[in-house]
């Protein structure tokens, strides 16, 4: 009976062991789903579109080559489009009919633009063909992608995004896009059953090998008494025995043990052989349920594209966190070069405004007096705050504050970066260290973003275009400024450091010149993003100005140092006007609140020197 089981054991541990591989072998379905085409003509961008990249469930791969240099980036659908502006472009869909991925020629503003208005519906003029061809542009390095990537002959990359994020696909921006796009999504391939089978089959097999074990042992055991020997008949009584020869001699004697038969060892090696093998084969997760909550994959997008949705009425933030940290990299990698190479053309790629004086100015000077400081740096790593705007137009603003990691100690920088246009890359328009106490007010996580207030809004303590002029009013008259009440005097630094340099200029003037002083608003507009308690970060900039002339007939005015250097006098009888720009940062209460307006940080710089007319 013993016999029996273990026979019986040993068939259905087989067929056991043998669906389950079969589960991970013959019957195993396709891994991944992809659809892939060819794209004809000779347009230099493909868009996929975020309806075909969520199409199927999972995170998307995208495979695309066809030309010596690939690029592929990603963005929202809307920031796509508008760096296409003009240009015309093969966008991708999914064939409702078929399923098969397809492209179809789009110039904006014909009937291939499924997205234009009846009355554009017409063939393109000359002048909106040459228009398209000069809106034709580089792709690579745009600050407007969520992420990119640009690889020679193909690139393999996966992404995750939700369906209001596009696809990019494009060469240089001038020759042909990549032909050959595949786009693929994993497929559920599990077998939840086939660890469990293989695994019960090995316990079945042990089993039956267990009953076939004891089978023997039990047969071995139950053997009946064996037939005597024949008796001794007359004659035979007293025949000697035969000598054992000595070639067989005891065992015991040699110290050798009798050797067992090869097949009985191999009874047990196969079987745990086996066993090993299998139960080795078994580990992968695939061969078995998932009990977790969810195993579904998700389509939302990871954290290095989207961290957070915005409400459906809100505007989405201007970058994400991961964006903005490549782009202060990438500026700050610039500013560097810039700085070291004193390349004001190349400091314009990525300076405007106030801040792009500053540098400008400083470059000229250094060029006469090496040992001239340089611009403060701008420190790659952001941190203590990510302010975006949050919008879907242009021009567009991001505040930030950037520290050098390697030096703790150094004051943080506030930067402000302006956007003009979805083909610009971000610029620093303003750059001020942080004072020693500031408190930045709390503002809407990165992920929402912040209003951008109007110039002249009556919501705040102090419109942001009144800002500036109130301001210089104070460091004019002190105490006696209408302003004064307004603005919290503590933590101020800079009106200290206005009035020391002042006294000591006056202190150090020829008793035959004459200094005067003066402050108003700068030029530059404000930038003011609202705080979650209804105030707002403001920038702005104001000038002070430096008038030095001679008060006699005859007497010259030698300028020294940096004025010197940057208006290349050295002496005159006419007088110098210095100008010096200051970027400040101010936080702005409510209207109606009880707080003050608060210094926040400020940067001053001599920016323009000249002899009076």
């Amino acid at each position: 009976m013993r016999f029996v089981l273990a026979i019986l054991a040993f068939v259905v541990a087989a067929t056991m062991i043998v669906l389950g591989i079969a589960q991970r072998t013959v019957f195993l379905g396709p891994s991944t789903y992809a659809v892939e085409t060819t794209v004809k003509g000779d347009l230099p961008y493909t868009v996929i579109d975020g309806k075909v990249l969520v199409s199927e469930p999972g995170q998307q791969t995208l495979t695309v080559s066809g030309s010596d240099t690939v690029f592929v980036s990603y963005g929202r659908t809307a920031d796509v489009a508008a760096w296409l502006g003009d240009a015309a472009y093969n966008r991708m869909s999914i064939d409702d009919e078929s399923g098969e991925l397809v492209s179809k020629a789009v110039t904006p503003g014909t009937k291939a633009d499924p997205e234009s208005t009846p009355e554009d519906n017409t063939a393109p003029t000359d002048e909106e063909l040459a228009a398209q061809e000069a809106a034709l542009d580089d792709p690579r390095g745009s600050d407007l992608w969520l992420a990119e990537h640009s690889e020679e002959g193909a690139v393999l990359t996966t992404i995750n995004v939700p369906e209001d994020v596009s696809v990019l696909i494009a060469s240089d921006g001038t020759e042909p896009a990549p032909a050959k796009v595949s786009v693929s999504w994993p497929l559920d391939n599990a077998t939840p059953w086939a660890g469990p089978l293989i695994t019960a089959g090995i316990v079945l097999l042990l089993v039956g090998l267990a009953l076939y074990l004891l089978g023997i042992h039990h047969m071995r055991k139950s053997r009946g008494p064996r037939r005597k020997g024949i008796s001794a008949g007359p004659g035979m009584e007293k025949m000697p025995k035969v000598p054992k020869p000595s070639r067989y001699k005891s065992d015991k004697r040699h110290g050798s043990a009798p050797k067992r038969p090869a097949k009985r060892s191999m009874i047990a090696v196969i079987p745990i052989m086996l066993v090993s093998s299998l139960a080795l084969s078994g580990c992968s997760a695939g061969f078995w349920p998932d009990l977790s909550p969810d195993s579904s994959p998700s389509s939302t997008p990871t954290a290095s594209a989207l961290e957070a949705e915005p409400e459906e009425d809100q505007p989405a933030p201007a970058v994400t966190t991961p964006q903005l940290e490549r782009i202060i990299a990438r500026i700050s990698t610039t500013t560097l070069e810039a700085d070291q190479a004193m390349n004001a053309d190349l400091a314009a790629t990525r300076f405007v405004g106030p801040a792009l004086d500053e540098r400008k100015s400083n470059y000229a000077i250094r060029a006469k007096i090496p040992e001239h400081p340089q611009s403060p740096v701008i420190p790659s790593s952001p941190g203590g705050l990510t302010l975006p705007q949050a919008t879907d137009t242009w021009p567009r603003t991001v505040m930030s504050v950037v520290q050098d990691e390697a030096d703790p100690t150094s004051a943080p920088t506030a930067i402000v970066l302006l956007q003009a246009s979805p083909r610009s890359n971000y610029q620093v328009e303003y750059a001020m260290r942080l004072e020693p106490q500031a408190e930045i007010p709390e503002v809407a996580p990165a992920t929402i973003g912040a209003a951008q207030v109007p110039p002249d809004s009556s919501f705040l303590l102090l419109p942001p275009n009144k800002l500036g002029s109130a301001y210089a009013d104070i460091i004019t008259n002190g105490e006696n400024s209408e302003f004064a009440a307004l603005f919290d005097g503590e933590g101020d630094t800079l009106r200290g450091v206005i009035a020391s340099d002042r006294e000591a200029k006056k202190a150090a003037l020829p008793t035959t010149a004459s200094i005067e002083f003066s402050v108003a608003a700068g030029t530059a507009p404000p930038v003011a993003l609202a705080t979650n308690e209804s105030g707002s970060l403001v920038s702005i900039n104001i000038a002070e100005t430096e008038v030095v002339k001679p008060l006699e007939v005859g007497a010259k005015i030698k300028p020294s140092g940096a004025v010197a250097a940057l208006s290349g006098l050295t002496e005159t009888e006419k007088g110098v006007q210095s100008t010096y720009s200051d970027q400040l940062l101010f936080y702005v209460p409510p209207a109606g609140s009880s707080e003050k307006i608060r210094l926040l940080g400020f940067s001053q710089a001599l920016t323009a020197a000249a002899e009076l007319a």
